[in-house]
């Protein structure tokens, strides 16, 4: 028995064996799904009935030629039997010449008979194709519009989603949802839908067709449906487990492989290369025992089934040849029921993988909606305000903020920033001040109070408006794929030439990038791993020169370059700040010394505030954190009051 290609490999066996991610909801997640398909009704139902009369002209097939393998066998009997006779008529005339017996003509085979059959499977095939291709035509745009409109949603959701859905989970989960599981819904669609409809229509037409030929030989090829359906099962449930465990071990393997590689100078700073290649090869062993494993009990399937349908075809043959040698069937049906048991096994074997593809399909089209269920940020204003001529003017009026509702991070904050201030904010790690920030910049929603620009109220604003407003160095920096100069040119649009070279020189970039052998044209690598980290933090630097904001935020904006370097950017930053409100996140305190505003947090509340002479005057909190910085002490949180 020849098998057609499945959708999961040769035959459609190849994936039986894999362990199938199951919907929590099948029917409502199907249901949904097809609602996508909606616009597309009409198309898919042109696919459907294509599928239909693409496999019933095929089915016919064997039938018709069936009718020619009969017409051929009476024409060679009915010859041989006529050329028996004459040679009788021979021996009698040549006993008795007298005799007024003739000799009959021996009849030929009918070319023009069989020929016309031939000419209609011959049409039979096409109309078959075209049909088929029709239908993979149409079918192919269907699926494509449909997950289209899947990944369009997807994305603007993920534009509308809230900065603490991003905080909550890994990159690789929310990639795996937008991409991975997309990509598992689309190649699904496109193949098993089409198959799905075949195998079924092939099913019903066949088992028709055979009925129709003969009910006895009909029943001795579904004799071999349910050992073919226990040879399925049997096999699938014994390799799920070694397909589970190989699944397991291959991500042991990966995440072994892809920290050995991304610290692999640690390992070889510490001579770990030996304990990291023994450990490399017990996950190695383990992927080994449970692979081959899992592919010899699923690989055994095929040869099981074609077993099944040897012994099927057996039977035929020999009962087959009974009948007909008893007038029962005629030579042709047999030939034709012989092909159609052939083609009865591997579309239900075909339909149970493809029910296993759906349903990890399903899986994931569900995980996709989970993603497009998630609660969004709080909608923008019908009527936004719009602040002609910012100034910088920020304040916190009785902020209350909190991760989550049992945990209240900020209690009463209240802030005030004149225009063109510096503001500075300092305290140990975890203290709030990043979350100041995110705050401001509408990361994250106030659970109440308010924060207002220039007298208006930030949620009166468009997001976009109101972050055109700040520019930002952070501690970590944030550089995509591209030049050097796109990276600049990055805050702002349409910035020239002369403008993107002056905000490198202002930030001190502009000698290193000149000496690099493309420039400005040198392209960064996907993690920009070909330039320092200091010089990382330049180009930062210079992306927030070029955008020239209302208001500064700088988060340890100079961390990763050296002393001299830093100097003569806290220069640059002096004169980038004069005239602009600034808050400037600072671990090392010393370059915060000319603040006009020193914030110092504790437990999200502001315990100290005042200018870098006036804190230490005070002998508090910051004046210990200030005096530890130089005599090597470290300073810890302070406990949660009681």
């Amino acid at each position: 028995m020849r098998s057609a290609p499945g959708p999961m490999g040769r035959g459609g066996f190849g994936a039986m064996g894999r362990p199938v991610e199951k919907a929590k909801d099948f029917r409502g997640t199907l249901l949904r799904l097809l609602k996508y398909f909606v616009p597309e009704k009409t198309k898919f139902i042109i696919v459907l009935i294509c599928a239909i009369f693409g496999t019933i002209f095929s089915i016919v097939g064997p039938k018709i030629l069936g009718l020619a393998t009969t017409k051929l066998f009476d024409n060679l009997i009915a010859s041989f039997l006529i050329q028996v006779r004459n040679l009788q008529i021979e021996k009698q005339l040549q006993a008795n010449p007298s005799l007024s017996l003739r000799l009959s003509p021996v009849p030929g085979i009918e070319f023009g008979y069989i020929g016309r059959i031939i000419l209609i499977l011959i049409i039979l095939y096409i109309v078959s194709a075209i049909f088929t291709f029709i239908q993979q035509y149409l079918m192919s745009g269907v699926v494509q519009r449909t997950v289209y409109k899947m990944r369009r949603d997807v994305d603007e959701k993920l534009n509308r989603l809230p900065l603490k859905y991003f905080d909550g989970r890994t990159h690789g989960e929310i990639l795996s949802r937008a991409v991975n599981d997309m990509d598992n819904v689309s190649s699904t669609l496109q193949q098993s839908i089409t198959q799905f409809i075949t195998s079924f229509v092939t099913i019903i037409g066949v088992l028709i067709m055979m009925l129709s030929i003969s009910w006895i030989l009909s029943l001795i090829t579904l004799f071999t449906l349910p050992l073919s359906i226990f040879i399925v099962t049997g096999i699938a449930k014994r390799s799920q487990d070694y397909f589970r465990k190989q699944q397991a071990f291959l991500g042991d393997l990966n995440g072994h492989v892809e920290e050995m590689y991304v610290g692999h100078k640690i390992v070889k700073a510490f001579g770990h290369e030996k304990k990291a290649n023994d450990q490399f090869d017990v996950f190695n062993d383990k992927l080994y025992e449970a692979g081959w494993k899992a592919q010899y009990v699923s690989g055994i399937i095929f040869p099981l089934m074609r077993f099944v349908g040897n012994l099927g075809y057996v039977l035929v043959a020999v009962v087959g040849g009974v009948m007909a040698t008893q007038n029962g069937i005629s030579l042709g049906d047999v030939q034709a029921f012989i092909q159609y048991s052939s083609q009865f096994t591997f579309p239900i074997t075909q339909l149970a993988n493809i029910m296993n593809v759906i349903q990890s399909a399903i899986a994931s089209a569900e995980r996709v909606f989970e993603l497009l269920d998630e609660q969004e940020q709080v909608p923008e204003v019908v009527r936004p305000a719009v602040i002609k001529e910012p100034k910088g003017d920020v304040r916190f009026e009785h902020v209350v903020f909190g991760y989550s509702p049992d945990k209240i991070l900020m209690h009463d904050m209240n802030l005030y920033a004149n225009p063109g201030q510096m503001v500075a904010i300092v305290g140990p790690t975890g203290a709030g001040k990043t979350t100041l920030v995110n705050l401001l910049l509408r990361f994250y929603e106030v659970n109440s109070g308010k924060i207002v620009v220039d007298d208006v109220d930030i949620t009166k604003l468009k997001r976009g408006d109101l972050r055109r407003m700040f520019g930002m160095v952070l501690q970590d920096t944030w550089l995509f794929h591209g030049s050097l100069r796109d990276n600049i040119a990055y805050g702002r649009e349409a910035a020239t030439e002369e403008e993107i070279v002056e905000a490198s020189k202002a930030a001190y970039a502009d000698h290193f990038i000149r000496t690099l052998p493309d420039g400005y044209n040198t392209v960064l690598n996907e993690d920009a791993t070909n330039i320092s980290q200091g010089q990382k933090q330049l180009l930062t630097i210079a992306r927030a020169f070029l955008a020239d904001p209302e208001i500064l935020i700088l988060d340890e904006a100079t961390s990763s370059v050296d002393t001299r370097t830093e100097l003569l950017i806290q220069d640059a930053m002096e004169k980038l700040m004069k005239g602009r409100t600034s808050f400037v996140i600072a671990h090392r305190l010393s370059t915060i010394r000319n603040a006009d505003l020193i914030l110092v947090m504790n437990h999200g509340t502001i315990i100290e505030k005042g200018t870098h002479k006036s804190l230490l005057a005070k002998n508090g909190f910051y004046a210990d954190l200030y005096n530890s910085q130089f005599k090597g002490h470290v300073l810890t949180a302070e406990p949660e009051p009681a």
